[in-house]
């Protein structure tokens, strides 16, 4: 086009070189059998390069179609730039206060036929009348200047949210959630900052963001006042709706125990398990390569059997590779009395590597604080307090609690976090006057 003439067309069914999905089909019409005659994009790039040179490309959502095409391009080794206009961003700035800036919805409201929906040349042919009505409203032609300048900075925003929803957002630490039409929950981030978070999707290139962003009719917040616990309620909600545009923390990861019981012998008998199988258990390793390290060197350290802590030994438990101090108790060499004391020394010493604690954190006000516990080495939640509270124990910090479930990912973000702060924000045990 040159102003609003139309010079010239071009329109072509592509062979992807890989089978349609069937939601593409769904969507768009299209099938297997109807690209299986069509070119590759191989065939037709230069056609393309030479239809768009000097041209400014133009589309609703640009950044999608542009970077389908650019991503095409690149795998052909060919840099493809243009510059770019969008008709969503054109349309919120001359056509305000519409319900919605989808295609199909903005056609519908302001009197423009869309025929073939979703089907390329169909949604094309429906811009070029929508960006004739937007050049038509700039009269002066400053708007569009200023967009194909680039001085007009914003996010290619859903076409389905209400601008109002995104202004409330605030800029602190916390969680997003986007939901969908039916107010279903379809993604959960966290963020420092939660609005220029949010926003940072919205500017987003990639075909995940453009397709979620599609579909977000609202946003709901949690401020958290710190990062730890954003992260930390992330995963917890990611864990209880299970978003489908989450790829991460939605898989279990299997969690294992160091296990104690007394065998048909009277004697005390140790084991690695999952933590569902048995109650007696000691300590949580969420890979077993770890579970069972620590079992052995517990063996090693207190002189166990071999063959009462499960590990495969033949007849004689000296056998094993590894571990060859037990002082008999499998021969009847020693007394199970004894043996049991040992064994019963182990497993306080595993209590003993459960530290309880606590990791402050600023609250969500300045008038209160935050922390996070950690009993018997295992995560049990968060809690908000005055600042001015007294608080004298741990059990205190109980009842302030909100419970949450212990899993592999809350383990590696207390982890992670410790590693990265050390123990400047940890108090153990003792804590009156301290939160």
């Amino acid at each position: 086009m040159r102003g609003d003439t139309i010079l010239d067309k071009y329109s072509s069914l592509i062979d992807p070189e890989v089978l349609i999905p069937d939601y593409i089909t769904t969507l768009t019409g299209i099938d297997n059998a109807m690209v299986a005659s069509a070119p590759v994009f191989a065939d037709v790039a230069e056609e393309i390069l030479n239809f768009t040179k000097d041209c400014i490309f133009v589309a609703h959502n640009v950044n999608f179609d542009y970077n389908v095409l650019r991503n095409e391009f690149k795998r052909l080794h060919h840099d493809f730039k243009r510059k770019k206009l969008c008709t969503v961003r054109l349309s919120r700035e001359l056509i305000p206060g519409m319900r919605s800036y989808s295609l199909g919805k903005l056609c519908d409201a302001i009197g423009i036929p869309l025929i073939n929906r979703h089907r390329a040349e169909g949604d094309t042919d429906a811009t070029v009348i929508l960006f004739k009505k937007l050049l038509a409203i700039d009269d002066d032609g400053v708007t569009f200047d200023k967009f194909i300048k680039g001085t007009f900075k914003e996010g290619t925003f859903p076409p389905h949210l209400e601008r109002s929803q995104f202004d409330e957002l605030p800029e602190t630490a916390g969680v997003y959630i986007f939901k969908d039409k039916g107010h279903k929950i379809i993604y959960i981030g966290k963020a420092i900052n939660i609005r220029k978070r949010v926003l940072s999707h919205f500017y987003s290139k990639t075909s995940k963001s453009y397709l979620m962003c599609q579909e977000i009719f609202h946003i709901d917040h949690i401020v958290t006042g710190n990062e730890l616990v954003a992260l930390l309620q992330e995963s917890d909600l990611i864990k209880k709706h299970y978003p489908r545009f989450n790829v991460v923390q939605k898989k279990p990861k299997p969690a294992y125990q160091i296990l104690h019981y007394k065998n048909q012998l009277g004697i005390i008998q140790f084991a690695v398990g999952l933590v569902k199988s048995y109650n007696y258990s000691v300590v949580t390793h969420y890979n077993r390569a770890h579970a069972v390290e620590q079992l052995e060197q517990l063996c090693a350290d207190y002189n166990l059997c071999p063959r009462y802590c499960s590990f495969k030994t033949k007849e004689d438990c000296t056998s094993h590779y590894k571990l060859k101090n037990c002082k008999g108790v499998c021969k009847k060499e020693e007394l199970v009395s004894l043996y049991n004391l040992r064994a019963q020394q182990a497993i306080e010493s595993l209590h003993n590597q459960n530290p309880n604690y606590i990791i402050k954190q600023p609250g969500r006000t300045h008038e209160e604080s935050c922390f996070i516990l950690v009993k018997d080495g295992e995560y049990q939640g968060y809690g908000y307090v005055d600042r001015y509270a007294t608080i004298n124990s741990l059990s205190d910090c109980e009842d302030f609690i909100d419970r949450k479930a212990a899993n592999f990912h809350t383990n590696q973000i207390i982890r992670a976090y410790l590693k990265k702060y050390g123990e400047q924000n940890v108090i153990h045990e003792e804590i009156a006057a301290e939160l």
